[in-house]
């Protein structure tokens, strides 16, 4: 293998949010000042990001790069899009929420572009071998980032089930990684894996193996029964974090999975037969959509309502590929487009989340919102917008998201129980979602209202709620931007 000067050029934005978090961490341990480090985060996504767009302009065609273990795309480049604005927005929510809660510690920052670097390397792989690094370095990061609050007993119990639980979801990963390659004859590739997935179908190994990698990939969108450790870990974790790995690392399992099966297991009778995986992401979908929203209904911690509401949208989600395992046109832009309206709506609610409480007083019970609209008429109406844009309510970005996979999924006939059923559980959420909404506007409040100042959150909110309603009015240039990252497989 040659190292050129293209390959590098096509790892930049990697190696730029790579390096801001290295140089992050220096400063961290030789400056007292905070302030440095977290400018140069900021700086690398926004440089990343300059990077990625630049990309996407000159990625006409598929790029692999690194013997096969990387491959430039529009796809690949959508998602770095989406990832490096989440990493941004939460840098900008972290700083004052870490201010006012005293816990300001400068690897936060360096943690979140190392978490960013690994998401990226997971919509980037075509290799499984790139794909394990990826996953283990955002994941590793994720832990930290849940245990950062160190004067908060719950951060460190919640971290630590998330650890064991994710150490349990990588032996799947790696263990399905060696039964593929066995069963493949020394494939690791997704090219390779799928030259060889025909022949080797006929092997229960290889088939356990598809199973293994994808029970690993399903832990992290936490899919059920892989989800375990979502409502604590999302509890535990510093709000901002907690938004980080609802909106980043589902974004990047997901692209994830996409390629993973659109390419190396992208057979038909690997994923149509009768123990096709395409049957069995469908059944899941259906207890994962179902299993979260009646979750949802029962809680009132806000942050647990959302964690269970994450588990809903993965559900979602695989409904999403499962269309594109039935080769249903226009499944894969349809994701894409439902991923980047969560992403965006999952940050902007949790921003709204980590603002309104003050240090020792979170308020994170739908009572301790009583009468936020009286005093913080903005903050509820952004909060209200958001919700309705989770719900999947016009004419916001969620809407279309769902729309646009629900359209797509009912072209197949197999799919239209499915769909049926996805439509029920978004008539369920609503119920959960408006509870807030309710506390918001109906309830008379019992404490005053007095988030603290931040410039950068009150920007998040703008952007967000800008966002989401663009999507929602405008969607067609998202739509077409998405269309443009079509991988060969499905």
């Amino acid at each position: 293998m040659t190292v050129d000067t293209v390959q590098i050029a096509a790892l930049a934005p990697l190696l730029l949010i790579s390096g801001a978090g290295c140089l992050a961490l220096l400063l961290d341990t030789f400056k007292r000042a905070r302030g440095p480090a977290l400018w140069l985060a900021q700086l690398g996504c926004l440089a990343a990001f300059a990077l990625v767009a630049s990309q996407w302009m000159r990625a006409t065609s598929s790029q692999p790069i690194w013997a096969g273990m990387w491959v430039v795309d529009r796809m690949a480049l959508f998602l770095d899009g989406v990832l490096i604005g989440t990493a941004f927005l939460t840098l900008l929510v972290a700083a004052p929420f870490m201010r006012e809660h005293d816990f300001a510690h400068g690897e936060h920052h360096a943690l979140v572009l190392f978490a960013t670097a690994g998401m990226m390397t997971v919509v980037h792989a075509t290799h499984l071998l790139s794909l394990l690094i990826g996953i283990e370095t955002m994941s590793l990061a994720a832990y930290l980032l849940v245990a950062s609050w160190r004067r908060q007993p719950a951060g460190a119990e919640g971290a630590l089930k998330y650890l064991l639980l994710g150490a349990f979801a990588a032996g799947f990963l790696v263990y399905g990684t060696a039964l593929v390659y066995g069963t493949t004859g020394g494939e690791m590739s997704y090219a390779g894996i799928a030259a060889r997935a025909g022949q080797a179908a006929d092997n229960p190994l290889f088939i356990v193996g598809v199973y293994f990698l994808l029970t690993g990939m399903l832990f992290k969108i936490a899919a059920v029964p892989f989800h375990m450790w979502a409502p604590d870990a999302y509890e535990a974790a510093p709000t901002p974090v907690t938004g980080l790995m609802a909106a980043g690392i589902k974004v990047a399992a997901v692209g994830g999975l996409v390629r993973l099966l659109g390419t190396a297991f992208a057979n038909p009778g690997l994923a149509l037969g009768h123990a096709g995986w395409v049957r069995v992401l469908g059944g899941v979908a259906f207890v994962t959509m179902t299993w979260g929203n009646l979750a949802a209904l029962r809680q009132d911690n806000v942050k647990r309502m959302l964690a269970y509401s994450s588990i809903a949208h993965a559900g979602y989600l695989l409904i999403g590929l499962v269309a594109l395992g039935q080769r249903v046109d226009g499944a894969q832009p349809a994701l894409l487009v439902y991923l980047a309206a969560y992403a965006f709506t999952t940050l902007g609610v949790f921003a709204v989340v980590a603002w309104v409480g003050r240090r020792d007083d979170e308020r994170v019970l739908v009572h301790e919102w009583a009468g936020m609209a009286r005093t913080r008429p903005a903050v509820a109406l952004v909060m209200t917008v958001l919700l309705l844009s989770l719900a999947g309510v016009p004419p916001t970005g969620g809407f279309f998201g769902k729309f646009y996979v629900f359209r797509a999924a009912m072209q197949s006939p197999d799919l239209a129980w499915l769909v049926v059923a996805a439509v029920l559980n978004s008539l369920a959420s609503v119920y959960y979602y408006l509870r807030i909404v309710v506390a918001m506007y109906f309830s008379e409040s019992v404490r005053s209202w007095q988030p603290f100042r931040s410039a950068g959150i009150a920007i998040v909110l703008v952007v967000t709620v800008v966002v989401v309603l663009a999507l929602g009015l405008v969607p067609r240039p998202v739509v077409e931007l998405a269309a443009g990252g079509l991988i060969t497989g499905w």
